[in-house]
């Protein structure tokens, strides 16, 4: 077993058949029906990642996710039936780093959840990239804003990286994608949308007007590496 998940899903069917599937691709599986059943556990236990539906008895997911991205950076994926803009915005806006619809495939899931853990680390050692005020230490994954630390999960984290590491240069939204999350979106941006805008909360001093993270209109983002 390589990675263990904390798979929440109140389906039966779904959350046994999930469950059989990701443990033939090698991954320590335990579940939970509820949202209160999920943060009970994860009082005492923390997982690689959380797999979670949205649409749970008691507490839903999106509660659950907020909950969880308040306690820390560990890595949650959105696994749910509902698909519209509205609802994958509002998942990813509670603190998940990847959504999956379903149907879905269990390989595919897991060639995402891989990809997802591959980029917990990154940058040499005593690399320091200074962006501005930010300083940004990839190979300890920490960014302090003039001395005082900014807490960013660890997608954001890995999402200014990119941009730092290019130098002010444009990176297209494939690459970072591409970069980031490690496969192709076919054109799906939300996911990159969504993680720029709470990434420029964090980062920027006015963050309706950003000075730091800058929109390259139809191409991609770039960082102002000038004073901010």
């Amino acid at each position: 077993m390589d990675f263990s998940v904390l798979l929440v899903e109140d389906d039966e069917h779904i959350r046994q058949a999930l469950g059989l599937a990701l443990g033939d691709e090698g991954f320590a599986v335990t579940d939970a029906v509820s949202g209160e059943e999920a943060l009970d556990l994860l009082a005492v236990t923390e997982p690689d990642v959380v797999l979670l539906d949205l649409m749970l008895p008691g507490v839903d997911g999106l509660a659950v996710c907020r909950t969880l991205r308040a306690r820390g950076d560990l890595p949650i994926i959105i696994v749910t039936a509902r698909a519209d803009a509205a609802d994958v915005i509002a998942g990813l806006e509670a603190g998940a780093d990847d959504y999956v619809t379903k149907p879905l495939v269990a390989s595919v899931l897991a060639a995402r959840i891989r990809a997802l853990l591959r980029r917990r680390g990154g940058g040499r050692q005593d690399e320091v990239l200074q962006v501005g005020r930010l300083e940004i230490r990839p190979d300890v994954g920490t960014v302090h804003r003039d001395g005082a630390e900014v807490h960013l999960t660890r997608t954001e984290f890995r999402l200014l990286v990119e941009l730092a590491a290019a130098g002010g240069r444009i990176v297209t939204r494939e690459q970072l994608l591409q970069r980031v999350w490690g496969y192709d979106y076919f054109g799906d941006t939300r996911l990159l949308d969504v993680h720029i805008r709470r990434l420029r909360r964090k980062v920027e001093a006015n963050p309706d007007e950003p000075a730091l993270v800058l929109t390259v209109r139809g191409t991609g983002y770039r960082l102002d590496t000038g004073p901010a």
